[in-house]
């Protein structure tokens, strides 16, 4: 079983910063990549940033230039500072951990509400 924890998040103007983190634990786990995704109101949730153990990263197109994702493979810990924050940022954001025998795990999510 593997547990995934995300902290950080909260409220910020435009224009602003936020930063989130997330550590995936578990017994004897192989974790491959980790991310983030996000769910707007009233909205799907749609995969916000990713990356892998070797340090290749993806991006949506709303976010790239703006968030940075990064990761410490010993720690399972991924972060993703948020830079230049817009209304439309303003989502629950969750993190996920794909293990290396392709199982998803979730965490409970994090409020990010961002003013204008």
């Amino acid at each position: 079983q593997v547990q995934v924890v995300e902290s950080g998040g909260g409220s910020a103007q435009a224009g602003g910063s936020l930063r989130l983190s997330c550590v995936a634990s578990g017994s004897s786990i192989s974790i491959g990549r980790m991310g983030w995704f996000r769910q707007r109101p009233e909205q799907q949730r749609e995969k916000v940033a990713w990356i892998d153990s070797s340090g290749s990263t993806n991006y949506h197109a709303s976010v790239e230039g703006r968030f940075t994702i990064s990761r410490t493979n010993a720690e399972n810990t991924v972060w993703m500072q948020m830079n230049t924050l817009e209304s439309e940022d303003t989502a629950v954001y969750f993190c996920f951990a794909e293990t290396t025998s392709n199982r998803h795990y979730w965490g409970q999510g994090t409020q990010v509400t961002v003013s204008s």
